[in-house]
C-alpha cells in the first residue's frame, strides 16, 4: 500500500507520517528529499541557479531569496516547481523500486509532481489558516507576513477536497488528531484495529 499524503504547509502532515513509521511503513518526505538533493545533487542546483541568477552562493541555496521570487510571482513557482519536481520523483521511484508492503509519501505537490499516480490511497491534512501561520512562523522562524505569502501561493482546501481520496482536518490539539489519524489508517486497513 502506497498511500501519498498531501496538504498546504502547517497543516500536521508529519503527524499523519509518524503514524504511518510506527507501523514499520517506508516514509518518504519529498521536503526532506529535495533539501537532501540540495546538497547532493549539484545538477539541480545547477538548474535552479540558471533560471534563478543569484539564488545559489557557493553551492547552497539561498532559500530566502528565491522565496522572495517566487512566492509572488506564479510563472517564476511554476518554472521552480517544474525543475525540483523532476529531480524528487526520481529520487522517489529510486526508494520505491522494491515496493515495501507500506509506504507514505508526502509531497505538498504530490499531484502537480507525478507521484499521485504512484499512490493506492490519497489524502490531504486540513487546517485552519491562522493555525497554520502560527505553526509557520515558529516552525520557520518566519514573519507573518511571509508566512501568508506562502500559503497563499500553495492550493486551496477546496483544491485538496477534489483531487484526493479523503480528508483529515486537524482541527483539534496534537493528541486528538493523533488519534483521528489512527483512526483513518484502521478505517482504511492500513493497519489492523
Amino acid at each position: 500500500m502506497i498511500l501519498g499524503i498531501t496538504g498546504g504547509s502547517g497543516c500536521g502532515k508529519t503527524t499523519l507520517l509518524a503514524q504511518v513509521e510506527r507501523l514499520g511503513g517506508l516514509v518518504l518526505d519529498c521536503d526532506e528529499i529535495y533539501h537532501s538533493l540540495l546538497s547532493t545533487d549539484e545538477g539541480l542546483l545547477g538548474s535552479i541557479e540558471n533560471r534563478f541568477p543569484g539564488t545559489v552562493e557557493h553551492g547552497k541555496l539561498l532559500r530566502k531569496k528565491l522565496g522572495a521570487t517566487v512566492f509572488s510571482d506564479a510563472q517564476a513557482l511554476g518554472d521552480l516547481n517544474r525543475i525540483t519536481h523532476a529531480a524528487v520523483k526520481r529520487e522517489v521511484l529510486s526508494r520505491l523500486e522494491h515496493r515495501p508492503s507500506l509506504a507514505a509519501i508526502d509531497a505538498i505537490a504530490l499531484f502537480e509532481g507525478g507521484l499521485g499516480e504512484l499512490c493506492d490511497l490519497t489524502v490531504a491534512v486540513t487546517a485552519p489558516r491562522e493555525d497554520r501561520v502560527l505553526r509557520l512562523m515558529a516552525r520557520d522562524g518566519i514573519s507573518r507576513e511571509y508566512a501568508e505569502k506562502r500559503l497563499d501561493a500553495q492550493h486551496s482546501e477546496e483544491w485538496f477536497r477534489e483531487h484526493c481520496d479523503y480528508l483529515l482536518e486537524n482541527t483539534g490539539n496534537l493528541p486528538d488528531f493523533q488519534a483521528k489519524c489512527l483512526a483513518f489508517l484502521r478505517e482504511h486497513c492500513i493497519m489492523e484495529s
